[in-house]
């Protein structure tokens, strides 16, 4: 899982490199699925549940799942991207939001929250812990900052499959949920809408937005529960 995880950092960290105002994001996924044949893995999204690209594309007020298409990105757009891979039997998970050029700094803002938010659930992934401790942790760091949390998505357990149990929600009542143990592998992934935390599902049966159309974030880690702490598997060497 460690090795699968670091080529999804490596390649997020590529792309992140190559996002600017007049990329496509056909061209990022492009770019994803040639770097993941160099590593021998295989694109973990295309062809799952039928999902008909290797990389998500969600720009602005879609929340996840949206589809790569050549719809170049302007300055003051912001970008979540969500890869995985399969590697050697084990599945990578994670995602990022990005800024496109210059952006208000309230959309700034949104972002510093929303992967803050990350760090705050990922630090109570520990042996004893519950699981809700997690999702609490993530709930109350967004709501304090006046952001809401999207119900209707949520992270998962991982490893030999690409969704397992747990489902992790990113809101909940602490001490309550699974007993978390080491050994344990969860994809923690808060999705932060700047009003209302109501999505809908596009016509095309994926793309996820916010119903009011204001702007979402979404960042994912593939964590370990270690008896020395949370282990951050998709965090790029040396981060």
């Amino acid at each position: 899982m460690r090795t699968s995880c670091n080529i999804v950092a490596e390649i997020l960290a590529l792309l992140a490199d190559r996002v600017k105002p007049g990329v496509t994001t056909l061209e990022l996924e492009e770019i994803a699925l040639r770097e993941t044949t160099k590593f021998k893995a295989k694109a973990a999204f295309k062809g799952y549940c039928n999902y008909p690209n290797a990389l998500c594309c969600s720009p602005n007020q879609q929340v996840v799942h949206g589809i790569p298409n050549r719809e170049p990105l302007k300055s003051g757009d912001i970008l979540s991207l969500d890869y995985g891979v399969l590697y050697d039997g084990y599945y990578g998970d994670a995602a990022v939001t990005l800024a496109v050029g210059t952006v208000e700094e309230k959309v700034a803002r949104l972002l510093s929250v929303t992967e803050e938010s990350l760090y705050n659930g990922i630090e109570k992934a520990i042996p004893g812990n519950r699981l809700f401790d997690i999702s609490y942790a993530i709930q109350s760091h967004v709501e304090k900052h006046g952001f809401s949390v999207v119900r209707d998505f949520v992270g998962h357990g991982i490893g030999k499959r690409l969704h397992e149990d747990p489902q992790i929600p990113n809101y909940g009542t602490p001490g309550q949920g699974v007993l978390l143990k080491s050994g344990m592998v969860f994809a923690i992934e808060p999705m932060i809408n700047e009003k209302s935390h109501d999505v809908k599902i596009l016509a095309d049966g994926w793309t996820v937005e916010t119903v009011d159309g204001f702007l979402s974030a979404h960042f994912e880690h593939t964590v370990a529960i270690t008896e020395n702490g949370p282990d951050i598997l998709t965090r790029l060497a040396g981060a």
